[in-house]
């Protein structure tokens, strides 16, 4: 048994064609946002994730500049200040455009069951335990079960049982044998994985857009969330905030909750 820690790694984020963001902007009259571009106004790091969402939200309202829509007469230029209006106003559409994609490391099928509930907006690739063999039983101990010599090492033993059993269980099919066809190693490791506890540890790809990432993080923090997945969005949370500090930084964090400004964009 191997005792593991739930892990987050960023694997992908938006990334802009500013040269065919500058021709869009040429073809529509959007010379005063191409300007600031080209200054670095809208961001001295070009944030991406945050140009996109101002630029998918200009688009709808053709807010380039003041006169391309007869109906506006002035415009915001401060990007902290137009995301935070488009937060405000529940404009939430603009912010599917933007994706963030992470790797979610040791963490538990408990943990999986309840985060595929999270459908919209969202694309998921798990390892497979059909062709993934286990050997041993990586799993997640919270604090307070650490604490508990009494009850980790009953657990502990628990867990080695098991490693041993899926051990027993590849030798007496023979999985190492040369010449087991791949077919056949699939069929018996999708049997033994019934007999792997529903809190070991395995990974996935999760990407998730910008406006279910904000409910998630709601959501998945709160109080009364499961203590794993409240970890796990609490690192989450900490991440898109330093990437994106214009799309997170409404969040107040109390006790460990991510209470945002403004719910459900």
């Amino acid at each position: 048994m191997k005792s593991v820690e739930p892990e987050v790694f960023l694997v992908s984020k938006p990334q802009l064609d500013y040269d065919e963001v500058a021709r869009y902007l040429r073809e529509v009259g959007g010379g005063s946002w191409l300007e600031r571009l080209d200054r670095g106004d809208l961001d001295g790091e070009l944030n991406d994730p945050q140009n996109l969402a101002e630029f998918a939200g200009r688009l709808c309202y053709r807010s380039w500049e003041p006169g391309l829509n007869p109906n506006v007469t002035r415009v915001r230029t401060d990007q902290t200040a137009y995301l935070a209006n488009i937060l405000a106003s529940l404009h939430g559409s603009v912010l599917e455009h933007v994706t963030f994609g992470f790797v979610l490391h040791n963490v538990s099928r408990v943990l999986t069951h309840e985060l595929v509930r999270h459908r919209p907006g969202t694309a998921v690739s798990q390892e497979s335990l059909r062709f993934v063999r286990l050997e041993d039983l990586p799993f997640w101990f919270p604090e307070w079960a650490r604490e508990d010599p009494e009850l980790m090492g009953r657990a502990t033993e628990l867990l080695e049982r098991m490693e041993e059993f899926q051990r027993w269980m590849a030798g007496h099919f023979g999985l190492d044998d040369e010449g087991v066809p791949f077919a056949e190693k699939k069929h018996r490791t999708s049997f033994m994985r019934r007999f792997a506890p529903e809190g070991v540890a395995t990974g996935l790809v999760w990407t998730a857009n910008v406006r279910t990432l904000r409910h998630t993080l709601e959501t998945r923090t709160a109080e009364g969330a499961e203590e794993e997945i409240r970890l796990l969005f609490g690192r989450i949370g900490e991440v898109l905030r330093a990437e994106a500090p214009a799309l997170f930084g409404d969040y107040e964090v109390v006790d460990g909750a991510w209470i945002p400004r403004w719910h459900k964009v």
